[in-house]
């Protein structure tokens, strides 16, 4: 059986600072996620994201898995999730006086 995949990205060339979260993606078909991050511009270091689930897209609640952002433009952070729902998405709280313009992906697998 060929698996069926597809990517999705969220945010590109975003500028994140305070409180921020991607667009919501609807993945309740996939039985499997991989969210990459990667840091275009600025510092992602001491920045800790979170996957958040939603039966709805509207309402979010931390799914449990964590993503700290790569320290350096030219590194790749990501994190695996699995039974997840519909939607998906990240959120992360950008320490004050702090931000970084984001590139994230969102890979999904039957």
């Amino acid at each position: 059986m060929l698996r069926e995949s597809f990517t999705a990205v969220l945010a590109q060339g975003e500028t994140w600072s305070g409180r921020a979260a991607t667009e919501p993606y609807e993945a309740g078909w996939a039985g499997e996620a991989m969210v990459f991050v990667r840091v275009l511009e600025g510092d992602g270091g001491g920045v800790v994201a979170a996957v958040q689930v939603s039966p709805d897209g509207m309402i979010w609640a931390d799914e449990g898995t964590t993503l700290a952002f790569p320290d350096r433009p030219d590194q790749v952070a990501f994190c695996r999730v699995r039974h997840f729902g519909q939607y998906l998405r990240l959120s992360a709280e950008i320490p004050a006086g702090k931000a970084c313009k984001v590139l994230v992906t969102l890979s999904l697998k039957t």
